[in-house]
């Protein structure tokens, strides 16, 4: 049985290996823009379903596991920056509050398909201008929603979290160990 997992992200591959020792990565090619028609959840649950639909027409055999993650803040979704400036804006805005964190898993296999929303809250500290400059520094904003990745150097900003430390990172591996017993792989 093949197991492909529908992303190029490195920290989907790694934690999925917790899970599955040996997968296929194909990630979609699917429009990622963000929609003004589609609330948060319903946003992020789509590009999980489409970015499944997508490899899974292509592999109806595999088993096939697909994600998305966006940052919500004040109902607005914080995709990947387009720029520094673009970054800078986005870490500003969260000093200091708190902000939504909603990962979603499609899992797709024959006609069989699962799919789970989960959520974490995540509170910054006050960020000073030279800290998030330090942080734009190390590029590590770059393709990522919200303009950071929590275990890399952005896990300095973080006052506390309440919810899935996974979700935060994108692939909140307990959910999809717990999804996967539905499925024969």
């Amino acid at each position: 049985m093949t197991v492909i997992l529908a992303s190029q992200s490195p920290r989907r591959q790694e934690l999925l290996r917790w899970l599955i020792a040996d997968f296929d990565v194909q990630p979609a090619d699917i429009d990622e823009e963000v929609k003004d028609q589609y609330a948060p959840t319903e946003y992020v649950m789509e590009m999980a379903r489409q970015k499944a639909a997508v490899v899974a027409d292509e592999h109806p055999e595999a088993l096939v596991i697909a994600s998305d993650t966006v940052v919500v803040l004040d109902e607005q979704i914080l995709g990947k920056p387009k720029s520094r400036d673009e970054g800078f804006g986005m870490l500003k805005r969260m000093s200091g509050g708190s902000h939504l964190v909603y990962t979603s898993v499609v899992i797709r296999q024959g006609g069989q398909s699962a799919e789970k929303l989960t959520s974490a809250t995540v509170t910054f500290y006050p960020l000073t201008a030279e800290e998030i400059n330090r942080y734009l520094d190390s590029d590590d904003y770059k393709d990522k929603a919200g303009a950071y990745g929590i275990q890399n150097g952005a896990g300095v900003f973080v006052e506390k979290i309440a919810g899935d430390y996974y979700s935060i990172v994108g692939f909140p591996v307990g959910t999809v160990n717990q999804m996967l017993k539905e499925f024969e792989y």
